[in-house]
């Protein structure tokens, strides 16, 4: 199974994927990672974000794939995907593939979401990228988001709470 967490840049997913290892248990797996390893390979291919290269939808899909026939069990993917038509070839591929995904967007209210990532400080060089691509995530949020994901509010809630929560969706779903 996959349990991935969408959300906009700075959510919390990572930190909520990192408490769901245990929790569950999971492995991990940054799907960022594909990026940086088709950077050296086809970075001269113009892209605001790797997500735009097919390779690294399709790497994830069988990264994904292999992992859990190598190992079974869970992977958590904390990765923002805010493109429909990226999410849908993704989740296509999982289906193709047999593997069951439980989606999750972590969401906060924007003054809570800004006043987080003006706090963090494992990456005080995103804050503004973060803050910018805000407007983005809370369009696809309303156009498909909401539909195609289990969105958890977060705003009033610690990493911890949030993955116990996600814990408990993930049992009701498969107990």
């Amino acid at each position: 199974m996959i349990v991935w967490l969408n959300g906009t840049f700075g959510a919390g997913k990572t930190t909520t994927a990192n408490l769901l290892k245990d929790a569950l248990p999971a492995r991990v797996f940054d799907a960022e990672q594909i990026g940086y390893l088709l950077r050296p390979i086809i970075g001269d291919v113009p892209c605001h974000d790797f997500k735009e290269w097919d390779p690294w939808r399709g790497l994830t899909v069988q990264t994904a794939r292999q992992v859990l026939d190598f190992v079974g069990g869970t992977l958590v993917i904390p990765q923002s995907v805010l493109q429909r038509h990226y999410w849908t070839e993704l989740m296509d591929g999982f289906a193709e593939a047999g593997i069951p995904v439980r989606a999750f967007t972590l969401h906060a209210d924007r003054e809570v979401f800004e006043a987080r990532v003006e706090a963090d400080r494992d990456e005080p060089t995103a804050v503004r990228w973060r803050l910018e691509h805000r407007d983005a995530y809370e369009a696809a949020l309303e156009e498909w988001m909401r539909e195609a994901t289990t969105v958890l509010d977060t705003t009033g809630r610690t990493p911890g709470e949030v993955a116990a929560l996600i814990g408990r969706h993930v049992g009701e779903r498969s107990g």
